[in-house]
């Protein structure tokens, strides 16, 4: 084989390779958000929050929403 072959095979094969980690930095990076979606989830569970009917939940999340997180910290620690 002359050089300019194996240089290219070397080529494919590093490109190969980074596909690959790019896979696996994407599978990664699905399980934290996954896990980081859980933990989130855990702390509205410990708060009460979840035993309220779907109805009032709702209704308190669209106005934090509305508010914005900032706004009703500032208007909570008044």
């Amino acid at each position: 084989m002359n050089s300019e072959a194996i240089m290219a095979r070397t080529i494919e094969e590093e490109m190969e390779s980074l596909r690959e980690e790019e896979r696996r930095l994407a599978s990664k990076k699905a399980q934290l958000v996954k896990r980081a979606r859980d933990e989130a989830i855990k702390s509205v569970e410990k708060t009460g929050l979840l035993k309220l009917e779907s109805r009032r939940l709702e209704a308190l999340a669209g106005r934090i929403k509305s508010l914005g997180i900032e706004e009703v910290e500032k208007r909570l620690a008044a």
